[in-house]
C-alpha cells in the first residue's frame, strides 16, 4: 500500500511516501519539506530515492498550494516516483493534541475533524496546521481515505494521579484542564524498538525513553504502557526546550505580564517561542549552534547546556522512583541520537543503581547502538526514532481493516 504521510506546522509541510509491505517490510520513495508556506519566499525540498534531490524557492500561499507542490513532485515525469495521484492509496497525518477524545489513531471524518477543532484550544502552534493539511488533502485528493495518528494516543495509559492538575476538579471537568503529554508516537517507537534491540520483554520491563530534540520530554513506561511523561497540558510544561521554558512557578507568569504590561498572546508567545535555550543564551535554540558557542567559551550557552542535561537527570531521577527501578534509558530525537556531551553527563549521574557508561560506544551518532557496558545492571541505549513509520503502519491497519 502507497501511503503518504504527513506533518503539517503552521508555515510547513513534511512528507514522506512510503510503499508499505507489511509492518517490517517497506520502502521509503520519497521525502522531503514545504517551508515558510504564507510569506513572500517558500522553498521546497524535494528527495526522491535514487534520484536527484530538488530544490525550488517559490512563493506558497497557503497549505493548498503547498500540498498540490508535493504531489506535483511525487508524479513529476524527471524526479517523481509515481505514475499518477491514484497510486496513493491513503494519507497519513500527525496531529500533536487529541486530548483523551482518542486513545490509538482513526480514520479522517467529520467527527473526528471537530474533535480535533476542540483540541486546538490545547495546542493553538499545532492542531491549526494540522486541519488545514488534512483540509488541503481532502480538496487535492478528495477520494483518498485518511488517517489521523495522536501524539497524546500513547500517553492515555496514565493514571488520574499523575495526569491530574491539583486546580478546582470543575476546570477538569468544563475544559478538560489535565496532563496530555506529547510525542507519543516517538515514545512508543523508540521503546519497542528499544527493548527488542536490547533483548528485553516489552511486556515485563522498566523503561525511560528521553525524546530530546527542538520539543523535549521524557517518558516512564512500565510494561509497554506509559504510567508518567514530561508534558503536560500543552508541550510548554516539562523540561527546557528549543524554544519553549518548560516547568516555571506558575507566577512568575502575571509577575512579567505586570511588569512587562504584557498580553496573555503575548506572554504565550514569550514561553513558546522566546525562551529555553534561546532565550537563555539569546544565540540560538540549535544544540549544535551551542556546542560551537560553548567550545569558543560562551558562558550563558555553557548554563543552558548544563540546565539541559541536569532537567533530563531530574525526570529520570524522578521516574526510576516511580517506576521502582529501571531496565531500559533511551536517548533518542535530533538531540538525543547526535549530542554525545549530554548523554554522556546524563549516564555519569546514574551509577550508584549500577549503571556502567560505555564511552566509547557512545561516540557513535544517529544511529541505534547500546551505550551501557555488558555488565551494567540498566541499558542505556541510542534509539533512532521513526515516527512517519508509526503513522504509515497505523494508516494501512486501518485502511485494510475497512476494506475488509
Amino acid at each position: 500500500m502507497i501511503i503518504l504521510v504527513i506533518n503539517c506546522g503552521s508555515s510547513s509541510i513534511k512528507y514522506q511516501l512510503l510503499d508499505m509491505k507489511n509492518d517490517d517490510v517497506y520502502d521509503l520513495l520519497a521525502k522531503g519539506i514545504v517551508e515558510k508556506i504564507g510569506l513572500p519566499s517558500g522553498k521546497l525540498v524535494h528527495r526522491p530515492s535514487g534520484k536527484d534531490r530538488v530544490e525550488k524557492e517559490v512563493a506558497v500561499p497557503d497549505h493548498k498550494v503547498g500540498m498540490q507542490m508535493v504531489l506535483e513532485e511525487l508524479v513529476d515525469p524527471v524526479h517523481g516516483v509515481l505514475k499518477s495521484f491514484d497510486d496513493i492509496e491513503a494519507v497519513g497525518h500527525r496531529i500533536v493534541q487529541g486530548a483523551d477524545f482518542f486513545s490509538g489513531s482513526a480514520i479522517v471524518d467529520e467527527d473526528v475533524l471537530q474533535k480535533i477543532e476542540i483540541c486546538c484550544d490545547f495546542a493553538p502552534l499545532h492542531n491549526p496546521a494540522h486541519l488545514l493539511g488534512i483540509r488541503a488533502v481532502q480538496h487535492v485528493l478528495p477520494s483518498v481515505p485518511q488517517v489521523v495518528t495522536f501524539d497524546t494516543a500513547y500517553h492515555q495509559t496514565m493514571p488520574d494521579y499523575a495526569y491530574m492538575y491539583a486546580l478546582p476538579y470543575e476546570y477538569y471537568t468544563k475544559y478538560r484542564v489535565r496532563r496530555y503529554g506529547a510525542h507519543g508516537t516517538s515514545h512508543q517507537f523508540v521503546a519497542h524498538k528499544g527493548a527488542e534491540f536490547c533483548g528485553l520483554d516489552i511486556n515485563d520491563s522498566r523503561i525511560i525513553t528521553c525524546h530530546l530534540g527542538n520539543g523535549s520530554s521524557v517518558t516512564a513506561i512500565k510494561n509497554g504502557k506509559v504510567v508518567d511523561t514530561s508534558m503536560g497540558f500543552t508541550p510548554l510544561e516539562g523540561m527546557i526546550m528549543g524554544t519553549r521554558c518548560g516547568i516555571i512557578d506558575a507566577n512568575i507568569v502575571p509577575y512579567i505580564m505586570k511588569k512587562e504590561n504584557l498580553t496573555p498572546d503575548q506572554m504565550t508567545d514569550i514561553m513558546n517561542k522566546k525562551s529555553g535555550l534561546l532565550g537563555m543564551t539569546g544565540v540560538s535554540s540549535d544544540m549544535r549552534d551551542l556546542d560551537a558557542a560553548a567550545n569558543a567559551g560562551d558562558e550563558k550557552a555553557k548554563l543552558a547546556m548544563k540546565k539541559l542535561s541536569y532537567d533530563v537527570i531530574k525526570l529520570i531521577g524522578a521516574y526510576i522512583a516511580v517506576l521502582d527501578g529501571v531496565d531500559l534509558i533511551v536517548f533518542t530525537a535530533g538531540i538525543g541520537e547526535n549530542n554525545t556531551r549530554l548523554r554522556r553527563r546524563v549516564c555519569e549521574n546514574f551509577g550508584y543503581i549500577g549503571l556502567k557508561f560505555d564511552y566509547e560506544a557512545n561516540i557513535a551518532t544517529g544511529k541505534d547502538v547500546l551505550i551501557s557496558c555488558p555488565d551494567s545492571k540498566v541499558k542505556v541505549a541510542v534509539i533512532t526514532t521513526d515516527e512517519e513509520l508509526v503513522i504509515a503502519r497505523d494508516t494501512m491497519h486501518l485502511v485494510q481493516g475497512c476494506e475488509e
